[in-house]
């Protein structure tokens, strides 16, 4: 059993003992220390919370536990339904709430659900903000409305669809010219809400012939939901028979996104942001953001037109909050999420598809020919397993001391960019480990680097 709190939401598997998984005295625990926080900080009269789930086998139960809290709390409950995390968002914004709850895992397995906490602005708490729900849960400092202040019970599933239709009215995509390209898609929805709302998308694009792996929103994930080379062999294997133009697979809540080439190849799940970026910068040039440890490619494309690329720290909050300080036009993390501020601050694999087709049409280009057009980098990923009581935050001094003459920066663990390269190592909050990533040109020197640093560390360690 699991459960692990942070800022951004509560996430664990279910059953067993209370506060060791996802229970439901968990559940209402957090729900009520949320609620808690959103009537003290909200400026919205609305009283109204959204909730929107995947479609995980105990979605519906920790649905009921967390609708019947925040109505026992005195909120008005905006339920709709089946959702993507990027609908869910929208829908606070769509419908004046005062917050938004996403019960989602993301990629994690089908025994693992989460409360995913938005403000009132559809975005994802801040690290204050999500300090202060756990507080609250620990002390218990919440109360309940009485008989005649019980919040309400309201449906609406018609928010996909008002989704979609925002993604449509984006200036940048351009439905005729993905219409008159004639794009054969494949998509793996890996069993969740993706197959309902990706589809209807597609048609909306133009696009008239569609294949769905995967396409019952059942919850019953036909393989580990993270949307990795190693996990996509299905789409992989049907791509290669020459028939589908583009691939597209999606986790669970479909805020991450990574495309198949029409060769079966894997286009990369770090160059779904700088494909999209590429188009953006060409139509909007300005600035941009991703993660620490996300690939050096969008600085290149960046640079390319004239903008100017930060990296923040890992967390999509982390991200949304850089882009908003420099006014980046584009932006997210390497891991397939595409944050488009002109739709709004959250990772959306649906305007990422968009946006993609729309870039696709433009170029006339087959998908892997696009992607030999963005410099070649590749991600090694390994970690160092420390004994408990070490001194983590030592020895990544020690490290930032050593490379001191290097382009070094430790918002986040210590990232060392060299000339042709980067290392980046971040310590792990719930084990004594440090993460190590790594870019080079080639994957054999970035993990040759990513071992380089390893072997620092542990002579330090000695």
């Amino acid at each position: 059993m699991s459960l692990i709190k942070s800022i951004s939401g509560i996430r664990g598997t279910i059953g067993g003992p209370v506060s060791e998984g996802l229970t439901p005295l968990d559940v209402v625990k957090f729900t009520s220390a949320y609620a808690t926080l959103i009537r003290k900080t909200t400026q919205k009269d609305t009283n109204t919370i959204v909730v929107g789930r995947d479609a995980r086998i105990s979605g519906e139960m920790v649905k009921q536990l967390v609708c019947g809290t925040l109505m026992g709390m005195g909120f008005n409950v905006l339920d709709i339904g089946l959702a993507s995390t990027p609908t869910t968002e929208l829908a606070v914004t769509m419908s004046n709430s005062c917050g938004g709850i996403i019960l989602t895992a993301s990629h994690n397995p089908r025994h693992w659900n989460a409360l995913k906490l938005l403000n009132e602005h559809g975005e994802f708490l801040n690290a204050a903000e999500g300090q202060e729900v756990l507080r609250i849960a620990e002390a218990e400092e919440f109360g309940y409305a009485d008989v005649d202040n019980l919040g309400a019970y309201i449906e609406d599933h018609t928010y996909g669809e008002k989704h979609v239709n925002a993604v449509l009215d984006l200036d940048l995509v351009d439905v005729e010219a993905i219409r008159k390209a004639n794009f054969r898609v494949a998509l793996d929805t890996i069993n969740s809400v993706g197959s309902m709302v990706l589809p209807f998308l597609l048609h909306k694009l133009g696009v008239e012939v569609i294949e769905v792996l995967n396409g019952e929103p059942n919850g019953d994930f036909a393989h580990n939901p993270e949307p990795l080379e190693k996990n996509l062999t299905g789409i992989m294997d049907l791509m290669k028979s020459g028939k589908y133009d583009v691939g597209f697979v999606v986790d669970p809540d479909v805020d991450r996104l990574a495309f198949i080439c029409e060769d079966g190849t894997m286009y990369g799940e770090e160059y779904t942001l700088v494909s999209v970026a590429d188009y953006v910068l060409k139509h909007t040039p300005g600035n941009t953001v991703s993660n620490l440890s996300s690939t050096r490619a969008l600085r290149d494309v960046t640079n390319l037109y004239g903008g100017t690329y930060s990296a923040a720290a890992v967390g999509e909050v982390n991200v949304t909050t850089k882009m908003k300080e420099v006014g980046a036009v584009i932006g997210g993390e390497g891991n397939g999420g595409v944050i488009y501020p002109a739709s709004h601050y959250g990772r959306d694999a649906l305007v990422g598809i968009a946006l993609f087709l729309s870039h696709l049409a433009h170029e006339g280009k087959k998908v892997s020919e696009l992607r030999a057009t963005y410099p070649p980098y590749f991600i090694a990923k390994n970690r160092i397993d420390l004994t408990e009581g070490t001194d983590v935050d030592g020895l990544l001094l020690q490290v930032k001391e050593m490379y001191k003459d290097e382009q070094v920066n430790d918002i986040d663990g210590v990232k060392i960019d060299f000339a042709d390269s980067w290392v980046h190592l971040r310590k792990s909050n719930t084990e004594p480990i440090i993460r190590v990533y790594s870019e080079a040109a080639t994957m054999e020197q970035a993990d040759a680097l990513g071992q380089k640093i390893m072997d620092v560390v542990y002579g330090f360690v000695k």
